[in-house]
């Protein structure tokens, strides 16, 4: 599996609402940035997926206009527009941001180190 596969897999993950479907794409060192708050170990970021996952019912998450800026055998950075659909109290609600995500080859598998998610 290539990088942009890995850019897949981590959707498909981040979909499927299991946190250890994520954290099997995940770098054991992975950081997130979002626009309210940093995560710097994966038992912090898997509270902030539960907790949107019960804010945002039956969310789903995408991503458009992804871009790879950068890209080794080693390395790669992609940016792209997420955006996200679901239910909040019960209203059906969407938005979009900025997203940019690292990801590195770590035993044989690339895995996402670093997402950077903003509002637009």
């Amino acid at each position: 599996m290539g990088y942009i596969e890995a850019l897949d897999k981590y959707i498909e993950a981040t979909n499927s609402h299991d946190f250890n479907n994520v954290k099997a794409v995940l770098h054991p060192q992975a950081l997130y940035w979002f626009t309210d708050q940093n995560c710097i170990s994966n038992e912090q970021i898997g509270s902030y997926f539960m907790n949107s996952w019960n804010t945002i019912k039956e969310e789903v998450y995408s991503a458009t206009d992804v871009q790879w800026i950068a890209a080794s055998d080693q390395v790669a950075t992609c940016i792209y527009t997420y955006h996200y659909e679901g239910y909040y109290l019960g209203e059906f609600v969407s938005g979009s941001g900025r997203a940019t995500n690292v990801f590195t080859l770590h035993d044989g598998e690339w895995r996402l180190i670093h997402e950077h998610l903003s509002r637009l």
